[in-house]
């Protein structure tokens, strides 16, 4: 019985590593022509669309500044933009802050929410800041964010050359990577999930997740959605999933590049990551209920993926960690002993060569520290994700249990760090 269970946990998690092989396959490809299509897309003489740009912010002083600032340095048209800070029921100095440029930059304005339509979360702010805005294109970025000054050029040129396009997706970097041992891990999964999920659905299926910054969406789209699930932890993913659904594809392009701040301590991590895997979690059970109501089934593509993910692939991996603990103490008679082996050894060698891959694609990354950082990075930070995953779902399940209200963790922030001169590739 328990050689029947080890395999099984083996073939879920070759399942998953082996399609993550197929879509970094998929990532590197894109890496090398979206060059091209950036050439193809400047041929293109269409006029500028207005754009607003929604930036939910409570209690951001210590970045909304920065933040602000290379807003003020965008090189797409003052006359076709609004940047819209939504001061959402802080009692700090965001709001003078904002204020302040606001004063000096005529496109930018801010609102100041209170409760009860205020400081509800993310999804709110952004619901707010969508009322007022009169945009054909929105885009939305973190308080945190310092997007390069092409970066809205990029994702409205983008947007408005594919029409079959609901949103496009930018790409994102860490700009306090070097700060620790915890931002570099971070800084190699960011660069990984970008290249590899992203880049690599995209190229394969013509699907990506919208993230929760640096990216932009049709007006239009959002005005038949609703605008944002106010009861989604994971407002991105779930947004994701209904452009989907309407017909459209979510594009990744990574020219359009925005430097946004991680964690920078292990509390502040886990509570951002713990946010995300529940509202992932939440995401999954929504659209999987409603299945049989969607219109475009091909969205079970990625609803697999994250279901294998959050379920599958992880039941795998505690199977086969509770397998190996128990045969430490108690003999199981395993028959596959030397097989286990050397699929934990070719396992970890695909993981490996996946984050380098990622890592060559941008300009330098690919070092001799990042290198080790790697191999740190599956003995540890990558297996602290199997306690999260099973936190977080015991918070979700308690939560639909006892039909609790959805507590929206904003991430703490720390002073900002100076955007690098070495910019990405």
């Amino acid at each position: 019985m328990a050689d029947f269970f080890v395999y099984f946990s083996w073939f879920l998690i070759w399942t998953m590593l082996v399609y993550h092989m197929f879509l970094m396959q998929g990532g590197y490809l894109h890496s090398m022509r979206y060059r091209k299509e950036e050439k193809e897309l400047q041929k293109m003489k269409l006029p500028f669309p207005r754009v607003s740009i929604l930036i939910p912010a409570h209690n951001e002083e210590v970045v909304i500044g920065n933040t602000l600032e290379a807003m003020s340095n965008l090189t797409y048209p003052a006359e076709c933009l609004e940047v819209i800070v939504i001061n959402d029921n802080s009692n700090d100095q965001t709001g003078e802050i904002a204020e302040r440029y606001a004063q000096k930059y005529a496109f930018i304005k801010v609102i100041n929410t209170k409760p009860p339509n205020g400081g509800k979360g993310k999804s709110g702010a952004l619901n707010n800041g969508f009322h007022v805005s009169t945009g054909e294109i929105i885009c939305v970025y973190d308080a945190d964010n310092c997007p390069e000054p092409d970066a809205i050029y990029w994702l409205a040129l983008g947007l408005i050359n594919d029409p079959k396009a609901g949103a496009i997706v930018g790409k994102f970097r860490v700009v306090n990577a070097t700060k620790n041992l915890l931002t570099r891990l971070i800084n190699v999964e960011t660069l990984t999930f970008q290249w590899l999920a992203q880049a690599g659905r995209w190229f394969w299926f013509k699907m990506a997740t919208i993230p929760g910054t640096n990216f932009a969406i049709r007006s239009s789209i959002l005005e038949e959605l609703g605008g944002w699930d106010e009861k989604a932890l994971s407002e991105d993913t779930e947004l994701s999933f209904r452009v989907y659904n309407l017909g459209y594809h979510i594009r990744f392009f990574p020219s359009a590049v925005t430097w946004e701040q991680e964690p920078e301590t292990l509390k502040v991590w886990w509570r951002q990551r713990t946010r995300w895997a529940r509202g992932n979690i939440y995401v999954v059970i929504k659209f999987i209920l409603s299945f049989h109501k969607l219109k475009r089934k091909n969205i079970g593509i990625d609803l697999f993926y994250f279901l294998y993910t959050y379920l599958l692939f992880f039941g795998g991996v505690m199977i086969s960690h509770v397998i190996f603990i128990i045969n430490l103490f108690v003999d199981l008679k395993l028959t596959i002993g030397f097989v286990s082996y050397i699929l934990l050894v070719l396992g970890f060698l695909l993981f490996v060569t996946e984050a380098l891959l990622a890592l060559s694609v941008e300009k330098g990354q690919l070092t001799k520290r990042n290198f080790l950082t790697v191999l740190f990075m599956y003995f540890s930070y990558s297996q602290m994700w199997l306690f999260l995953v099973v936190y977080a779902s015991f918070l979700e399940i308690k939560r639909v249990l006892l039909k609790q209200e959805v507590q929206w963790y904003k991430t703490k922030r720390f002073k900002q760090t100076v955007v690098p001169k070495d910019k990405s590739a």
